[in-house]
């Protein structure tokens, strides 16, 4: 048996701002863009991965409504979950993602348990952290 990640989602509160973050910023393919009455689903991913996706989602989408207020104010306080991402040089990266405007939570640092990473939060306030191995 083989089991792999397919997708991950992501809660937004703005899909225009969140694509400008993710295709434009990062670099990733739009896959998917679904509207529905209240909702959109915009899956996006890296070229180098066309297996896996990650699905923005509308925050609070198919909740009851004091769960998706919660989820609304968790989200506007950075609060929710977030992404971790691999790239081969982390310094230019770092300087790309911030050329975009984006909120820079932790500037470029060896961390003490091996790899150099920096941390942003994409538009919605989603944690979008980039870590780069150690060099051998």
């Amino acid at each position: 048996m083989t089991i792999s990640v397919r997708s991950m989602f992501l809660e937004v509160d703005d899909h225009e701002a969140a694509l400008a973050f993710y295709r434009d910023a990062l670099g990733f393919e739009v896959r998917l863009d679904v509207a529905m009455e209240d909702a959109r689903w915009l899956t996006v991913g890296p070229p180098s991965q066309p297996e896996f996706g990650i699905v923005l989602t509308t925050v609070g989408v198919g909740r009851p409504p004091e769960d998706a207020q919660a989820l609304r104010e968790l989200l506007a306080k950075g609060s929710l979950s977030g992404l971790l991402l691999s790239t081969d040089d982390l310094d230019a990266t770092f300087e790309t993602v911030r050329a975009s405007g984006a909120e820079v939570i932790q500037e470029p640092m060896d961390m003490p348990y091996g790899p150099r990473e920096c941390e942003f939060r994409d538009p919605a306030g989603n944690s979008v952290r980039f870590s780069q191995p150690p060099k051998e």
